[in-house]
């Protein structure tokens, strides 16, 4: 039996709410509800539909519904709501066809319950991707949750509902700024959007920021993706890590651009390709950019619009667990960029979410960077806090994930960064550091390495902000390692210099030693240096034959592997690429051929050389961060451009593992060169980068020295050395 008029089977101001995508709670209006005369009543929103049968259980009754207008379909009911258990929706479209709902989407309970929403509101939600985004349940339903605090209505639109935003209003979950709706008919692989009526009627379509997978660019839809059915075999990697002294141990990373290492290489390539040349040449780490989704591809990665999505150029997030798995059989850890400062303006993505600011400051001084044209995360939001400590855990639960590289950490802790007198809003005590950046680089800092034992964090920073790498127990940032800008741009600043001129600016070489242990350093030689008109190791070199560049890119390298701190290396460096990076096309592997190709052979034999040496050799990895690990034995040879130094390791027995450093930035070649040495007796050569097996010139190779009295440069000991042009010796006290 159906009611007389349609003005009794809904409210006016639901109609109106619902026809303009503006109401708060739809599941009060929608499926089984009682009327004033106690009656049950039932409404449905069927876009597109011609009639609808209900079919009531435990009864089974079958109802006509009414077409009362605005595609709303209502009957009353002969029985209380209360007496209705269930029911079917039979539905007639305009075409003739059919179909059934078996389950309302209008009677399901919320999936987001009080506990999570509270934690939610205080930012403390470490497991927020498993309660946001959209979910896939046994029972053939699918639940979407989406924070939108400042959205007057919030719909689910996709290939499963005609991309219709009438269809299936959210409803918002009390003050907590969530909206939850569970639908049946959606399948993995379905693709959908958030379609949001601002409070000012403005309607928009956003992407999920929670989707864990999302279109290939130029499409901009988020993907329904089944839970995960991977397998993993890195349980022994895993314990291994979690109890490793990472501070000694040798760290030796490859930085890869996934879309230019080979091109054409998907995930499930890698895991053979790639996994096998890392092993090969002896790195301990890969560093992978642009991991998380962004559809700009020249951005490299650094303009995130997916935090939760795996980048779907290369394969499945499955392809990527895959991969990652196979480096940790390798033995090889996995670091990924990350980058929690910034994202782009486009307007289907995180950029005015819900038509206000909401994942970035509402101020624009604080809240654009007008460096990269992008907004900055309000870090001082408690659910953008855990928007992002909860997108780092994800990585290191859901894909193993081994280190987080922090990407352009000053840009953080700066409210001034890139910014002139006038266009940055100073803190409560008028000063220009970000308190709520720390504050959440601190937190982010301790909860991964809680959660997540033996993750590496590794901040990108280039300033000379104090306690980068500090415990935050001692009020630092709490990360483990920082990039080690000043070493590098010192360097190749030197380096680049024509070796006559290099003795005039011998400080630039010899600098970091200053500041070595301040912090726990890497040392990097990144992407950013070989690219935009800096030209790359090779082509830095001063002008002249390919073999002294090559000379001299080998010696460059062998002081890097030698000096104290861990290493970074981008892709192609390891042979000395001629051509700067170009992201839209593969490494010039060709360089490695002809005859040509035969200085670059070299350079790479000499990598996996110095990788083998550097992982071997305690002594060049376990006092990275301990000062007594270090002692210059001429730092101020600049008349010769030529640094010599020790590197010390404390052995189990209490005896000391000696090696001894010597690079010669000059070219000039110099015989019976004399240095000082702290022990007698023979120290062994264990590399000479002009050994003819890096296309060399074969000098004074495999000749040991003999430290016998008297001493010399402050040690009791000397010996005297031929060290050629261009060139490093390392030895080892036998």
């Amino acid at each position: 039996m159906t009611s007389q008029t349609p003005v009794q089977l809904i409210d006016d101001d639901d109609r109106t709410r619902l026809v303009q995508r503006r109401h708060h709670a739809p599941h009060d209006v929608l499926g089984v509800h009682s009327l004033h005369d106690g009656r049950g009543v039932l409404r449905t929103v069927q876009c597109g539909a011609s009639a609808v049968t209900a079919r009531l259980a435990p009864s089974g009754d079958e109802i006509q519904l009414e077409h009362i207008g605005d595609d709303i379909f209502a009957a009353a009911l002969t029985v209380p709501a209360s007496e209705v258990a269930t029911y079917e929706l039979d539905i007639t479209w305009a075409d003739g066809s059919s179909s059934t709902i078996s389950q309302d989407p209008y009677r399901q309970p919320p999936t987001v319950g009080d506990v999570d929403q509270h934690l939610i509101g205080e930012g403390r939600h470490e497991r927020l991707w498993e309660v946001l985004g959209a979910h896939l349940f046994d029972d053939e339903l699918c639940s979407f949750a989406v924070w939108a605090p400042h959205a007057a209505g919030v719909s689910i639109i996709g290939d499963f509902n005609g991309w219709n935003p009438r269809q299936h209003p959210m409803r918002a979950l009390g003050s907590s700024g969530i909206w939850e709706i569970s639908l049946p008919g959606v399948s993995a692989g379905s693709v959908y959007k958030f379609h949001i009526t601002t409070g000012d009627g403005v309607h928009m379509d956003k992407a999920d920021p929670m989707a864990r997978l999302a279109e290939r660019s130029p499409a901009t839809g988020s993907i329904v993706v089944a839970p995960s059915r991977y397998k993993w075999n890195d349980g022994a990697w895993l314990a291994k890590r979690a109890t490793a002294a990472h501070d000694l141990n040798p760290m030796s990373i490859y930085e890869v651009h996934f879309g230019s290492w080979r091109k054409g290489l998907s995930y499930q390539d890698m895991a053979t390709e790639l996994v096998d040349y890392v092993r090969e040449k002896g790195f301990t780490h890969v560093e992978l950019m642009g991991i998380s989704e962004h559809p700009f591809e020249p951005s490299w990665g650094y303009q995130v619009t997916s935090y939760y999505a795996p980048n779907n150029r290369f394969g499945s997030p499955d392809d990527l667990r895959a991969l990652i798995d196979a480096f940790h059989q390798a033995g090889i850890g996995v670091i990924m960029d990350w980058v929690p400062g910034h994202f782009p303006k486009d307007e289907w993505a995180l950029g005015k979410f819900d038509g206000q600011a909401c994942y970035e400051h509402p101020d624009p001084r604080r809240g654009e960077q007008p460096d990269w044209g992008t907004y900055v995360f309000d870090f001082g939001r408690a659910e953008v806090k855990n928007f992002l400590v909860a997108n780092a855990l994800y990585w290191c639960r859901e894909f193993h994930i081994d280190g987080l590289r922090v990407d352009a950490v000053a840009s953080i802790l700066y409210l001034d960064y890139s910014r002139e007198e006038g266009e940055w809003l100073p803190n409560i005590y008028g000063g220009r550091e970000n308190l709520d950046a720390v504050s959440f680089l601190q937190e982010m800092n301790a909860t991964v390495h809680r959660d997540s034992p033996g993750v590496l964090t590794i901040a990108e920073e280039s300033t000379s902000w104090p306690g980068v790498t500090a415990p935050t127990s001692d009020n630092g940032l709490g990360f483990s390692l920082k990039w080690n800008m000043g070493w590098m741009h010192d360097t190749l600043e030197y380096v680049q210099r024509d070796p006559i001129h290099r003795s005039h600016h011998h400080g630039e070489i010899t600098f970091s030693m200053v500041y070595a242990y301040s912090e726990k350093y890497v040392l990097p030689i990144s992407h950013d240096e070989v690219v935009h008109g800096k030209g790359t190791l090779w082509s830095r070199m001063p002008a002249g034959h390919s073999w002294d560049r090559a000379a001299m890119v080998r010696a460059l390298l062998a002081y890097m592997w030698t000096h104290p701190g861990k290493k970074l290396l981008f892709q192609g460096q390891e042979w000395g690429q001629p051509a700067e990076w170009n992201e839209a096309k593969g490494l010039d592997w060709a360089d490695l051929e002809g005859w040509e190709g035969e200085f670059h052979r070299g350079i790479s034999g000499l990598v996996s050389q110095l990788n083998q040496l550097y992982t071997s050799l305690p002594a060049l990895s376990s006092s990275d961060h301990d000062p007594r690990g270090f002692r210059w034995i001429a730092a101020d040879d600049a008349a010769n451009n030529v640094l010599s130094y020790l590197r010390r390791h404390k052995l189990p027995d209490g005896s000391d593992q000696w090696v001894a450093c010597v690079v010669n930035f000059s070219g000039s070649s110099y015989s019976n060169y004399r240095i000082g040495l702290p022990m007698s007796g023979t120290w062994r050569e264990v590399l000479n980068t002009d050994a003819t097996e890096f296309e060399g010139a074969g000098r004074a190779v495999g000749l040991d020295l003999e430290a016998q009295t008297p001493g010399s440069h402050g040690l009791s000991f000397s010996a005297h050395l031929d060290v050629p042009a261009h060139s490093a010796r390392v030895f080892l006290l036998s």
